[in-house]
């Protein structure tokens, strides 16, 4: 919801301030239409639902995996696309998957997102709109910012959209920022006091490659990037997950296991999240079973903490590395 916009109907109105409280209360709880609050007089429900959108984003398309993903791709009021993706585990929780940007404009090489058109930043109400749209499901209780764009280069509107989060259900400590490296926001969200997960986007253990799979290394490079996540863990004592796309031939043999492990010190400080390659219309292929098994072994065997991604929602392209808003004109 604009918040700003009801901020001056309501004053418009003359109601008292209160009456944007209830109305949040209502959104957070997850309601659909202004005919639900009904703690508000039926007068000013009238006048809400003629000049106020209850969401600042239009749906255009959903898709449903057998897995129980849904993928929502959204549009801004200036037509921008927006993909929000909420994902379902067996022991009940419910994850929103929230983009902060419309598109990318880092072009990481084996990520779709980034071979859309960049159409800008999302604001606050715009992200906040994202995990509401699947609050009107169901309960959410997790949120990760793996969705389109660099969040820390809109960290303003994510931090303020954070602060929103709770009252759905989703607290600081079940929410992930995931950065390709963006060191001005790792030491803002480290300085921020925040209890929020600092996610990193690694994948290669060596300069060379990871500037080759991602440009923003020749701005920010790995020991940079990895200095400011280990900062960031000495002052929030929070540990930083690594996520690490297996590419086929690319970064995952035996040797780059060992280059990432002797990367990764202090070991309390890192957790690394081995991530199946997701297809999409780049020159790559996913390592096998036995190579991200093999991969995972020897980071281990190294005392290094690592876990393997369960994927979610690839047939529907709702995937790590497959928003690209493909419903899109």
């Amino acid at each position: 919801m604009d918040r700003a916009l009801l901020h001056q109907t309501l004053v418009r109105h003359g109601e008292p301030p209160y009456r944007g409280r209830q109305v949040w209360a209502w959104l957070a709880r997850g309601a659909g239409r202004y005919a639900e609050m009904t703690d508000l007089p039926a007068t000013l429900r009238a006048a809400l639902e003629q000049d106020v959108p209850l969401s600042t984003l239009a749906l255009e398309h959903t898709a449903h995996a057998s897995d129980g993903t849904v993928k929502a791709l959204l549009r801004t009021t200036r037509g921008a696309p927006v993909e929000a993706v909420l994902m379902r585990y067996r022991d009940g929780r419910r994850s929103v998957c929230l983009s902060a940007q419309s598109g990318c404009p880092l072009t990481c090489t084996f990520c779709a997102t980034g071979r859309m058109r960049f159409a800008g930043n999302l604001s606050a109400d715009e992200i906040v709109d994202q995990a509401l749209y699947f609050r009107r499901s169901g309960p959410v209780d997790h949120a990760v910012f793996m969705g389109m764009g660099e969040p820390m280069m809109n960290l303003d509107a994510v931090l303020e959209a954070c602060t929103l989060l709770p009252d759905l259900g989703i607290s600081h400590r079940r929410t992930a920022i995931s950065t390709v490296g963006w060191i001005p926001g790792i030491e803002r969200l480290t300085a921020s006091g925040s209890s929020i997960r600092l996610a990193l986007s690694l994948h290669a253990p060596e300069d060379a490659l990871r500037s080759e799979l991602m440009p923003v290394n020749e701005r920010y490079p790995l020991a940079d990037v990895l200095d400011a996540c280990r900062a960031h863990y000495a002052a929030r004592r929070r540990t930083v997950f690594i996520e690490y796309v297996m590419l086929a031939g690319v970064n995952d043999r035996y040797e780059q296991a060992l280059a990432l492990a002797r990367l990764l010190s202090p070991r309390e400080a890192f957790k690394v999240n081995l991530i199946p390659y997701n297809p999409t219309d780049s020159q790559y292929a996913g390592s096998g079973r036995d190579a991200i098994a093999a991969f995972r072994a020897a980071l281990e065997a190294r005392g290094v903490r690592v876990t393997v991604r369960l994927t979610r929602g690839r047939e529907i392209a709702a995937a790590c590395g497959q928003l690209a808003a493909g419903a899109a004109a």
